[in-house]
């Protein structure tokens, strides 16, 4: 049986020279919409656009579904690493992400360090979370 997924647009963000790109893809057959639990895997792409070299050291995201419902998530670096990138350096992984709605929104922080020591943020694009369970009225 093929996995049945959903491709949905990719958001951009860039900010101190780094460029953040997220692709979210809604997947099927690790969903239920009878056991209200929606999954979405997202691509990740990491581009230092500038100068110097900089250290991803921590992530936070906040992930809201469509009844409000927010579930934060803060740890050290992502997938296991704290990739450290160089001028012109991509680092892309891949993650996921449950609801218990078919619908939401997810946004971010990496916070990174310069080689030089300098802390900084780096935002994560709001992403729209989007399945096809999601019902719409028209009001």
């Amino acid at each position: 049986m093929c996995k049945k997924e959903h491709l949905s647009k990719t958001y951009q963000e860039t900010s101190h020279s780094v460029s953040v790109s997220i692709t979210p893809v809604f997947t099927d057959l690790e969903s239920s919409d009878g056991e209200q639990y929606y999954i979405w895997a997202y691509q990740v792409r990491i581009e230092n656009l500038g100068k110097q070299i900089f250290h991803l050291r921590r992530r936070y995201w906040k992930i809201i579904d469509c009844y409000g419902k927010i579930h934060e998530i803060m740890g050290e670096g992502v997938v296991g690493e704290q990739p450290v990138l160089k001028p012109g350096d991509i680092f892309e992984y891949t993650s996921a992400a449950p609801l218990q709605s078919p619908s939401g929104i997810m946004e971010g922080i990496y916070f990174m360090v310069n080689e030089h020591g300098k802390e900084f943020d780096v935002k994560i694009p709001a992403c729209s979370l989007d399945s096809p369970y999601q019902r719409q009225s028209i009001n």
